[in-house]
C-alpha cells in the first residue's frame, strides 16, 4: 500500500471511504450529519486543514487517516477509516503506524466502546484505556473510550 498526504482531488474518494465504513462497521453509532454535510466538511475543512493521509492499492484511495497534535502537545488520531472490502489485511496497521511516526507521545483516540474490532485493533498496538465516556461529550451520542499510547 501506498502512503500519502491527501490532496483536495482525493476529498470525494476520502467521503466515500469514510461513509462506507462508517455504515458499513459502525452502524450502531448513527451519523450525526447528513452524507453530503460529511463529503462538504471533508472537501472544505479537514483535507485543507492538513494531517490527512490516504492509502493507495492500485491507483484507488481504499483508507484515510487524520492525525493532528493539540495545544497541550498531545498526538490525536482523529479518524481512521478503511473500505469495508479492504479491513483485516493489515492496512489499518500500516496506516497507525505512518500516523504513530509523525505524532509526539503521547497520542490519543477516541472509539466507541460497542466497537470491538477497533478496540481489540487499538490494544493490540500498545494503547491504553483511559477514560469511559457515556457518550454525552460525541456527537453520536454512543458511549466511548479515549486510548492513550505513551
Amino acid at each position: 500500500m501506498e502512503i500519502r498526504s491527501a490532496l483536495d482531488t482525493d476529498a470525494t474518494r476520502v467521503a466515500e471511504v469514510y461513509l462506507a465504513s462508517r455504515k458499513a462497521l459502525v452502524s450502531f453509532a448513527p451519523l450525526a450529519h447528513s452524507d453530503s454535510n460529511v463529503r462538504e466538511w471533508i472537501c472544505e475543512i479537514l483535507i485543507p486543514s492538513g494531517g490527512v493521509t490516504v492509502g493507495i492499492i492500485d491507483d484507488d484511495i481504499v483508507g484515510m487517516m487524520a492525525i493532528a497534535t493539540d495545544d497541550k502537545g498531545y498526538g490525536w488520531i482523529d479518524h481512521l477509516y478503511l473500505d469495508p472490502l479492504f479491513v483485516g489485511r493489515g492496512l489499518g496497521s500500516e496506516l497507525l503506524l505512518h500516523g504513530l511516526d509523525n505524532l509526539p507521545r503521547p497520542v490519543r483516540l477516541y472509539t466507541f466502546a460497542e466497537n470491538a474490532n477497533a478496540t481489540r485493533f487499538y490494544e493490540r498496538h500498545g494503547f491504553r484505556p483511559i477514560e469511559y465516556g457515556d457518550g454525552s461529550e460525541n456527537e453520536e451520542g454512543c458511549p466511548d473510550i479515549l486510548y492513550e499510547l505513551e
